[in-house]
Protein backbone atom coordinates (compact mmCIF):
# COMPACT_ATOMS: atom_id res chain seq x y z
CA UNK A 1 0.00 0.00 0.00
CA UNK A 2 1.41 3.21 -0.96
CA UNK A 3 2.67 5.47 2.09
CA UNK A 4 -0.24 8.05 1.18
CA UNK A 5 -2.99 6.17 1.75
CA UNK A 6 -1.57 4.35 4.58
CA UNK A 7 -3.39 5.63 7.77
CA UNK A 8 -1.14 5.90 10.88
CA UNK A 9 -2.88 4.19 13.65
CA UNK A 10 -1.96 4.38 17.49
CA UNK A 11 -2.20 1.49 19.21
CA UNK A 12 -5.24 0.92 21.71
CA UNK A 13 -3.49 1.35 25.29
CA UNK A 14 -6.25 -1.29 26.24
CA UNK A 15 -4.59 -3.40 23.42
CA UNK A 16 -1.15 -3.42 25.61
CA UNK A 17 0.80 -5.71 28.04
CA UNK A 18 3.00 -4.29 30.28
CA UNK A 19 5.06 -6.44 32.54
CA UNK A 20 7.44 -6.10 35.25
CA UNK A 21 9.80 -8.06 36.08
CA UNK A 22 11.07 -8.22 39.35
CA UNK A 23 12.06 -10.72 42.76
CA UNK A 24 10.51 -10.26 46.44
CA UNK A 25 12.07 -7.53 49.06
CA UNK A 26 13.08 -5.45 46.30
CA UNK A 27 12.50 -1.53 46.96
CA UNK A 28 12.44 -0.22 43.37
CA UNK A 29 10.44 -2.86 42.51
CA UNK A 30 7.86 -2.28 44.68
CA UNK A 31 8.02 1.61 43.83
CA UNK A 32 7.60 0.32 39.93
CA UNK A 33 5.00 -1.68 40.42
CA UNK A 34 3.31 1.64 42.09
CA UNK A 35 3.68 3.79 38.87
CA UNK A 36 2.96 0.60 36.27
CA UNK A 37 -0.16 -0.15 38.41
CA UNK A 38 -1.15 3.88 38.43
CA UNK A 39 -0.79 4.22 33.79
CA UNK A 40 -2.12 0.41 33.41
CA UNK A 41 -4.69 1.02 35.11
CA UNK A 42 -6.09 4.61 33.90
CA UNK A 43 -5.74 3.62 30.46
CA UNK A 44 -6.99 0.46 30.65
CA UNK A 45 -3.46 -1.75 29.89
CA UNK A 46 -3.36 -5.31 31.24
CA UNK A 47 -0.48 -5.39 33.56
CA UNK A 48 1.37 -8.60 34.98
CA UNK A 49 3.88 -9.70 37.41
CA UNK A 50 7.19 -12.17 37.42
CA UNK A 51 9.43 -13.12 40.17
CA UNK A 52 13.41 -13.71 38.38
CA UNK A 53 13.77 -16.24 41.64
CA UNK A 54 11.15 -18.62 40.05
CA UNK A 55 12.08 -18.42 36.78
CA UNK A 56 15.94 -19.59 35.57
CA UNK A 57 15.72 -17.95 32.21
CA UNK A 58 14.78 -14.31 33.79
CA UNK A 59 17.10 -14.51 36.32
CA UNK A 60 20.03 -14.91 33.91
CA UNK A 61 18.60 -11.78 31.48
CA UNK A 62 17.82 -9.43 34.34
CA UNK A 63 19.09 -10.14 37.46
CA UNK A 64 21.54 -7.21 37.55
CA UNK A 65 18.48 -4.75 36.37
CA UNK A 66 15.50 -5.45 37.60
CA UNK A 67 13.31 -4.24 37.65
CA UNK A 68 12.89 -4.58 34.00
CA UNK A 69 9.71 -3.50 32.36
CA UNK A 70 7.96 -5.07 29.36
CA UNK A 71 5.32 -3.62 27.05
CA UNK A 72 3.88 -6.21 24.77
CA UNK A 73 7.04 -8.92 25.77
CA UNK A 74 9.62 -5.62 24.11
CA UNK A 75 12.51 -4.18 27.09
CA UNK A 76 10.96 -0.65 27.72
CA UNK A 77 13.03 -0.06 30.87
CA UNK A 78 14.98 -0.76 33.78
CA UNK A 79 15.91 0.09 37.69
CA UNK A 80 13.20 2.93 37.41
CA UNK A 81 9.74 3.78 35.84
CA UNK A 82 9.14 7.11 34.53
CA UNK A 83 5.45 7.47 34.40
CA UNK A 84 5.40 9.79 31.33
CA UNK A 85 7.81 8.01 28.78
CA UNK A 86 5.41 4.62 29.77
CA UNK A 87 2.35 6.32 29.47
CA UNK A 88 3.78 7.78 25.66
CA UNK A 89 4.66 4.46 25.26
CA UNK A 90 1.38 2.84 25.77
CA UNK A 91 0.07 5.49 23.85
CA UNK A 92 1.86 5.15 20.65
Amino acid sequence: MSPLLRRDTKPDPASRTVTLIGKPGCHLCDQAREVILQVTGELGAAFEEKDITQDEALYRSYWEQIPVTLIDGRQHDFWRVDEKRLRKALAG
